[in-house]
């Protein structure tokens, strides 16, 4: 069965998002941003928000950046390819390897896990994978802790839900002091 991922830069305060709506301290340095690149790689398909998925609307075209170095390019490229689901009320269409998703976010996860494919089924955004959370959908939490506090704003972690215990599977400590931890929801 396919694993249902989610993976996110998060402050030590438990956020994505600042409370003025920065994630800008999330921006990866060169190591971990190959470590987030070989994360990706696993990946069969992703889904996400209507708020995440216009923020890396970059990286659909970003291969024709000048700018980029080759691990840039070669994360645009892993992306590009990556079939990808969007969840969104308000969005007409969506451009790119992605689709509108054709219903509920536990019938479009029952869809993907019984369909052909490989690799995880990741999940984007913080309200999305609050939705799964809630709705015992996660397999496992990838959580890249930056050492900063932000104060408040858009949580990693989904406020008032049931209570979910984890198994430790990984723990790293990366460049910049970022921590990676990984954990499973025992089944």
């Amino acid at each position: 069965m396919r694993l249902v991922t989610y993976s996110m830069g998060v402050s030590l305060d438990g956020y994505v998002v600042g409370p003025d709506g920065d994630f800008r301290w999330t921006a990866p340095d060169a190591e971990v941003f190959r470590f987030v690149t070989d994360e990706v790689r696993e990946v069969g398909v992703h889904l996400l928000g209507r708020r995440l998925y216009e923020t890396m609307l970059y990286w659909e075209t970003a291969d024709q950046d000048p700018s980029l170095d080759d691990s840039m390019l070669e994360w645009a490229a892993l992306w590009k390819a990556l079939p990808k689901v969007v969840f969104s009320t308000t969005l007409s269409a969506v451009r790119g390897n992605a689709r509108p998703a054709s219903g509920g976010l536990a019938d479009e996860i029952e869809r993907l896990r019984a369909g052909p494919g490989e690799g995880h089924i990741a999940i984007g955004g913080a309200t999305l994978a609050a939705e799964a959370a809630a709705l015992g959908l996660i397999d496992e939490y990838r959580a890249r802790v930056y050492p900063v506090l932000v104060g408040g704003g858009l949580p990693f972690f989904p406020r008032g839900g049931r209570r979910v215990d984890l198994e430790l599977v990984e723990t790293r400590t990366v460049s910049s002091n970022v921590v990676y931890l990984r954990y499973r929801v025992p089944r």
